[in-house]
C-alpha cells in the first residue's frame, strides 16, 4: 500500500543525498486516489504534511529532523490558516521555512510543501 502519492512528473518524490533528504513539493493528495483530500487549505497542509512524514518514516526519519521547508500558497490570505495546522505538526527549534504565494498549484491545490530532513 502507497502510502504518500507517487511522482506524476519527472521528478522524485525524495532524494537523498549523505545525511540529507530532500523532499518534493507534496500537495495534499491522498495517496490512494492521487485526488487532493476534501476541504480547503486546513485540510490540504494537513495532508500534504501527513505525506512528508510517510516518506519521512520509509527513510528512518522523523518530523522533528526537518530543518527546512518551503510552503507555497495559491491565495496567501490563506497562511494563517496554514500556519495553524503546519504549528501543530513541528514542535521548537522550528524549521527554517519560506513560504509564497504563486499563481497557480497543480491539481488546483491550495498549498504545496517541499522539505528538507537532516539524518544525524
Amino acid at each position: 500500500m502507497q502510502t504518500y502519492p507517487k511522482a506524476v512528473g519527472a521528478y522524485s518524490a525524495f532524494r537523498k543525498a549523505g545525511d540529507l533528504i530532500f523532499i518534493s513539493g507534496q500537495l495534499g493528495l491522498d495517496p490512494q486516489t492521487n485526488e487532493l483530500v476534501k476541504g480547503g487549505v486546513g485540510e490540504q497542509t494537513k495532508q500534504a504534511l501527513n505525506n512528508i512524514k510517510a516518506i519521512l518514516k520509509e527513510n528512518g526519519l522523523e518530523i522533528s529532523q526537518v530543518v527546512k521547508t518551503m510552503v507555497l500558497l495559491s491565495d496567501i490570505s490563506d497562511f494563517a490558516i496554514m500556519n495553524e495546522v503546519y504549528e501543530k505538526e513541528f514542535q521548537a527549534p522550528f524549521p527554517a521555512r519560506s513560504a509564497f504565494a504563486v499563481k497557480d498549484l497543480p491539481k488546483g491545490a491550495k498549498v504545496e510543501i517541499e522539505a528538507i530532513a537532516y539524518k544525524a
